[in-house]
């Protein structure tokens, strides 16, 4: 059976998945702003070790704190053979973008 590729919309999903954790336990640094340091350490605490979750027509997810890596599919995935959604930067980017943390030692983003 062919790999079906994700929407925009389930990467999402794969994503708050992966990181369900993440706004109750950081709530107040999500509000204050976080550099990409403190947010590569948050997301790796919260990623932990290894971890998943699946089933029968559900997006299949993986996730690993090492390389911030995150994997999703309509398939069993294989985290060996198969590139993450998400990993280092894109995975920072991607909390930026989902839980809408600011960024304090962006000079550039403080101007608006």
């Amino acid at each position: 059976m062919a790999k079906r590729f994700l929407t925009r919309a389930e990467e999402i999903e794969v994503f708050k998945r992966a990181t369900g954790a993440f706004p109750k336990r950081y709530g107040d640094q999500i509000k204050a702003g976080m550099s990409d340091e403190e947010l590569a350490s948050a997301l790796e605490n919260i990623l932990g070790i290894m971890g998943g979750s699946g089933g029968p027509d559900r997006l299949s997810v993986m996730f690993a704190g090492a390389g911030l890596r995150i994997w999703g599919g309509w398939h069993s995935i294989n985290q060996v053979t198969e590139r993450p959604l998400f990993a280092g930067s894109r995975t920072i980017a991607m909390a930026r973008e989902v839980y809408g943390i600011s960024d304090p030692d962006d000079a550039q983003g403080q101007l608006f």
